[in-house]
């Protein structure tokens, strides 16, 4: 296997789906405090139910359309559904990398954002993808032998 070529395969995020849902349930409950009426009632559970579908689909990678491995090639990055479908994605320039997640803006083929949060990976997996994201190519391996004096 090529040392400059990654392939990360993303594991679902129980801690992120709740964080999802938990803020959505918190919309509604806002919404319900200033329209406590049928159409609020309504909205507050149309909000439940996007959180629902959203942390089924983005954190707990559920959907066909959700993205279960990312391959990266140098500053390639080539991103595979859980579908089965499989595409090289062209990525803003920008890239939000904090010690608790990596955000990447899909350009092209579709407009998208992925979120990888620390514990969808390994340590040392999620410490390769910051990396990656900030210089746009993976860590070297060093040398077995050091000409150092």
């Amino acid at each position: 296997m090529n040392p400059r070529r990654l392939r990360v395969a993303l594991a679902p995020s129980p801690v992120l789906a709740s964080a999802i849902v938990v803020l959505h349930a918190a919309a509604g409950i806002c919404v319900l405090a200033v329209m406590p009426s049928f159409p609020g009632s309504l909205l507050a559970a149309l909000l439940l139910a996007l959180g629902l579908a959203t942390a089924w689909s983005r954190a707990l990678l559920r959907s066909r359309s959700s993205v279960r491995t990312l391959e990266l090639d140098g500053a390639k990055l080539e991103l595979r559904l859980a579908g089965g479908e499989s595409f090289a994605a062209e990525l803003a320039e920008h890239r939000y990398v904090t010690r608790f997640m990596v955000i990447l803006v899909v350009l092209r083929p579709m407009r998208r954002s992925i979120l990888v949060t620390r514990d969808m990976l390994g340590e040392d997996l999620f410490r390769r993808l910051r990396i990656w994201a900030v210089w746009g190519k993976l860590p070297g391996v060093a040398a077995s032998h050091c000409l150092c004096s």
